[in-house]
């Protein structure tokens, strides 16, 4: 029977993943200072990082292959479930699906996942900051099917589906339990909220160590960071990855013919989770 250590960290890009990731390495680490955020790799992997496919890959790579990437894809899930750790913390961008046949989440080497979710207007407003696209561009990327993040350098092709799509594929799946965290609970409610997280990892919450993360995963402590050393997850297109942070950055950037656009495409699960009201 194969080992169903991973908990998979899941969300669309620039939802906030990186935060839950930046918290939970100063919890479960419980250092005395702020933890460089460039050992934010330390806490677990990415299920996209090219030298993990290298790894098992029997000859020359090539990561703007996705088909290629994704014959390895078993091999590269199976060896981090063998590496005999209780739990292995996995970074995705990936929809829940099967793609050229591969399943990209198999359930079979799943204990659980947490699910990121953030507002699609703010989503968007990141997206293109991030990816050096305009609000326009970045809308109509977050509403297509087939919106792929590109094979290159250090990460291979994920699949990542429209904003909504993604959405369903994880919170709705019954095959492992599943964690959703509303970006926007993270930023008001950040006791309650990332004491979920911890509760569903089944790592004891301590009120003081849990302050103490919350504080060292800061908004204004990743910013004093990135300020002194550039961090290894910014995009070459962007001038920094931490920019504000905050929730509704989109109201008086983003065009009105976009904002309906982005209803139209995702109101359904924006109502679900409490972005849209009736």
């Amino acid at each position: 029977m194969p080992v169903k250590n991973i908990v998979w960290l899941a969300s669309y890009p620039k939802s906030g993943n990186t935060w839950v990731r930046i918290f939970l390495g100063n919890y479960l680490f419980d250092p005395t200072t702020p933890r460089p955020i460039n050992r934010i790799n330390q806490l677990g992997m990415s299920d996209s990082a090219t030298r993990m496919y290298r790894a098992v890959a029997k000859g020359p790579l090539d990561s703007t292959d996705p088909i290629q990437t994704l014959r390895l894809r078993g091999r590269v899930l199976k060896g981090i479930v063998n590496n005999d750790a209780d739990i292995n913390f996995v970074k995705t961008h990936n929809v829940r699906d099967r793609v050229f046949g591969v399943d990209l989440i198999p359930a079979h080497l799943t204990r659980s996942a947490i699910c990121i979710i953030r507002d699609p207007r703010d989503v968007a407003i990141s997206y293109a900051r991030h990816f050096g696209r305009t609000i326009e561009a970045a809308v109509t990327s977050i509403g297509r099917s087939n919106n792929t993040s590109a094979g290159r350098g250090d990460n291979v092709k994920q699949f990542l589906c429209s904003w909504s799509q993604h959405v369903r594929s994880w919170t709705r799946t019954r095959d492992f339990p599943v964690l959703v965290l509303r970006y926007e609970d993270m930023q008001a409610d950040p006791e309650t909220t990332f004491a979920k997280a911890l509760t569903h990892i089944g790592v004891p919450v301590d009120d003081e160590r849990l302050e103490r993360a919350i504080r060292f995963s800061s908004f204004d402590e990743l910013r004093r960071q990135e300020e002194k050393e550039t961090f290894i997850e910014r995009s070459k297109k962007s001038e920094r990855f931490f920019h504000t942070g905050k929730s509704g950055q989109w109201r008086g950037v983003m065009a009105d013919a976009l904002v309906e656009k982005i209803r139209r495409d995702h109101g359904e699960v924006m109502r679900e989770f409490g972005y849209l009201d009736g």
